[in-house]
């Protein structure tokens, strides 16, 4: 996650109109950008559009793709859909957490992943599905959780020991 600083803000309000129209186009690359949406830059938002603050974070609060709050570089949708649940989606989140050592859904200390689960992503007959970022991975397993995780992992990112051979060993175990 990079720092977002002021003057690479106004570098991006100077690309869009200041009408009202342009808040969610500039709230998107913001949030794409900088993985949140920072405060001071709502504010600016604000100002440019000439829109109310209030205004600003009602759109910011009310749609799912907006974080007010840091994330990972990594986006982890577990859905908990009706389908995806009788299907061992629970299992899987909770597989899930235990490899990233989150106690809860959220986000990782080292900020490579936030873990959230969802109602549902709109992919019954994969069920269970998990959405990392723009990515669907359909008939997950626990087995499979941990092959998963470690395509979006870098490889000076990767826990201590995690090795390619043992993980690829693992997934013909349990496949």
């Amino acid at each position: 996650m990079t720092d977002f600083e002021p003057v690479q803000l106004e570098a991006l309000l100077a690309d869009f109109e200041e009408t009202r129209e342009s808040l969610i186009p500039l709230l998107q690359e913001v949030q794409t950008q900088y993985c949140y949406l920072p405060e001071f830059a709502l504010r600016r938002i604000a100002s440019k559009l000439s829109v109310s603050l209030t205004d600003v974070y009602q759109v910011a609060t009310f749609y799912s793709c907006f974080s007010l709050v840091p994330v990972g570089k990594h986006v982890v949708q577990v859905c908990l859909g009706t389908a995806c649940h009788v299907r061992g989606a629970p299992r899987v989140l909770d597989r899930m957490l235990r490899d990233l050592k989150l106690g809860t859904p959220g986000t990782t200390q080292d900020m490579q992943f936030t873990v959230r689960s969802v109602r549902c992503v709109g992919c019954c007959g994969l069920a269970p599905v998990v959405r990392v970022d723009n990515n669907t991975h359909p008939n997950m397993t626990q087995a499979k959780v941990r092959g998963m995780l470690k395509k979006y992992r870098s490889k000076e990112d990767r826990p201590a020991g995690e090795a390619d051979e043992v993980d690829d060993a693992e997934a013909r175990v349990h496949s």
